[in-house]
């Protein structure tokens, strides 16, 4: 054996290495969405059973119709438009409404494309804002001279945020939020370069615009969006309220009876 072909080998190696890496690498950039948006979807034709007061509703949008559930009370002070998590539907997110009974507010809630009933895919950051934008535009004639609420869960809180931007509602209520998803997927997959991150979801860079209250909520023991991300935010926008929920997880949080009452407390003081 020469002394060149160990290092023949080792440049072998290195050059198989990055190939790989570069392959795993494009697969993250086109296939992000299946890391991102876990739907559940059902057929259009599905039953939901419905509690009182409750009606389906959709909004078409370019490509896709979207699907939602509006809770409708006779005298509502004004509405909560509540943008849900990146798994499952409205099936299981539209629930826990005494509440938003309580408070006297109506709740509309869609599903993203691919979800529930609502058709066709999420393919950009931009269509996904355009779509919550289209919802917010089908019922907000309804509110006009009502109090405006809006709620975004995990995933949620990036395009609550945003349309918080444009229409500055009364209260925005951001629960389990993220500072950013480049700062989640940082956490999450340090060996990635954000620069590959189509959907950076840029929390922390659209709140410290907003000039309306925020009430930021989490879990003490949430292991899948750390509360630092709530205090990071905290610290952007020193108006914003935060309130942490002692021994509660991610997706146990509405379990809490301090969340529920920490809800119902901004509810009523809007």
């Amino acid at each position: 054996m020469t002394r060149s072909q160990p290092m023949q080998r080792l440049f072998a190696f290195l050059a198989v290495a990055v190939l790989l890496y570069g392959l795993v690498l494009a697969l993250l950039w086109w296939g992000q969405e299946r890391l991102l948006f876990l739907p559940t979807p059902m057929a259009a034709e599905h039953h939901l059973v419905l509690e009182p007061g409750v009606h389906e509703r959709t909004v078409d949008v370019p490509g896709a119709r979207l699907h939602a559930l509006h809770l409708r009370l006779p005298s509502p002070r004004g509405v909560v438009f509540f943008l849900h998590g990146n798994a499952g539907n409205l099936e299981g997110w539209f629930s826990d409404l005494q509440v938003y009974r309580r408070a006297n507010f109506d709740l509309f809630m869609l599903d993203y494309r691919g979800y529930g009933k609502s058709s066709g895919r999420i393919q950009s950051e931009a269509q996904l804002h355009a779509d919550v934008r289209a919802a917010w535009d089908s019922i907000a004639p309804e509110y006009a001279s009502k109090k405006r609420v809006l709620l975004g869960r995990s995933l949620g809180s990036g395009p609550a945020v945003a349309l918080a931007l444009q229409i500055q509602p009364e209260l925005t209520v951001l629960v389990s939020p993220y500072s950013s998803m480049r700062a989640l997927a940082a956490e999450v997959y340090p060996w990635v370069p954000v620069a590959l991150l189509r959907y950076p979801l840029a929390t922390d860079e659209a709140i410290v615009r907003l000039r309306t209250p925020v009430l930021l909520l989490h879990g003490e023991r949430d292991d899948i969006i750390g509360p630092h991300h709530s205090e990071a935010l905290k610290r952007l926008h020193p108006p914003a309220r935060l309130h942490i929920v002692k021994g509660a997880g991610h997706n146990d949080l509405q379990a809490f009876d301090d969340y529920e009452a920490a809800l119902q407390a901004a509810l009523d003081a809007v």
